[in-house]
């Protein structure tokens, strides 16, 4: 018996089949979990459905397809459809026992300019998207989650210190932490816990966009156990903290980052430098 048998939940933002999200999702449904996605709205004028086909077709290649129940698009910018597909989720499970928050978004111009130079407008959508949603939805789901139950959100080491190129997603991630924090708290008398999730880089779709091929090298080269962690790894930490295997643990950070985190200076790869 899994350790989601019996649970149902909500996997918000999956991308692809290389998200951080389905990689938890994944670990879940093989755990015997029931789950509902979201994806990014298609386009009025994609009569492919882009968006919609590249989770379907994770389902698709998903030896526990049978647990994904169903698949809608999420605009988090409108509270109406917060509403569906917490309506959606009620109607399929009742009450659902984890909802996965892995949404964020900046301005490719926001993110390739220096931070002092982020637009007023690129900030305000930024900080939406990527922070004020995971208000948005817990709000919405709050009369749908049982108690002893579960939230997540994806932050990342950026939002804790400067990382040069991260720019005004660093700061969306630092307001993301703080709002996870007063969650905890708002919410931690009906039993729902509230944590965040801060992976060591990973080769996904937001990855690309914040220059993940060099953090890769820095990483192994910095990070205690000298090398980068896997989607399997941060899919396991993911389903962990969304379980009940994490009674007792709300407010909290969990790096999953081979302890790249803990350290105080570039550790080995000083001495690489000075070998050269």
């Amino acid at each position: 018996m899994g350790m989601f048998e019996g649970k149902k939940g909500l996997i918000l933002g999956v991308a692809n089949d290389r998200s951080i999200a389905w990689a938890i999702a994944e670990k879940i449904m093989a755990e015997g979990g029931e789950c509902g996605f979201t994806h990014l709205p298609d386009r009025e004028d994609d009569d492919k459905k882009k968006n919609h086909r590249r989770v379907q077709k994770c389902f698709d290649k998903s030896a526990n397809a049978d647990k994904a129940k169903f698949l809608v698009p999420l605009n988090v910018q409108d509270d109406a459809q917060i509403a569906e597909v917490m309506k959606k989720a009620e109607s399929e499970f009742g009450e659902i026992d984890f909802l996965l928050h892995s949404i964020a978004f900046a301005d490719r111009a926001d993110l390739t300019r220096d931070t002092v130079e982020t637009s007023r407008a690129g900030f305000q959508m930024a900080m939406e998207i990527s922070c004020y949603s995971l208000i948005a939805v817990a709000n919405a789901a709050r009369p749908i989650l049982s108690t002893n139950s579960s939230v997540a959100c994806m932050t990342y080491f950026g939002g804790e210190k400067c990382v040069p190129g991260y720019n005004v997603m660093g700061i969306c991630k630092a307001a993301l932490d703080a709002t996870m924090r007063y969650l905890a708290y708002d919410l931690g008398p009906d039993g729902i816990r509230v944590n965040a999730l801060s992976a060591g880089p990973l080769k996904t779709l937001a990855g690309s966009a914040a220059g993940v091929g060099e953090m890769l090298k820095m990483y192994q080269h910095v990070a205690p156990m000298s090398r980068n962690v896997t989607h399997e790894e941060v899919g396991n930490s993911g389903a962990f903290l969304l379980s009940d295997l994490s009674n007792g643990i709300t407010g909290e950070i969990l790096h999953i980052d081979a302890g790249y985190n803990a350290m105080g200076s570039p550790g080995r790869l000083t001495n690489m430098l000075a070998a050269k």
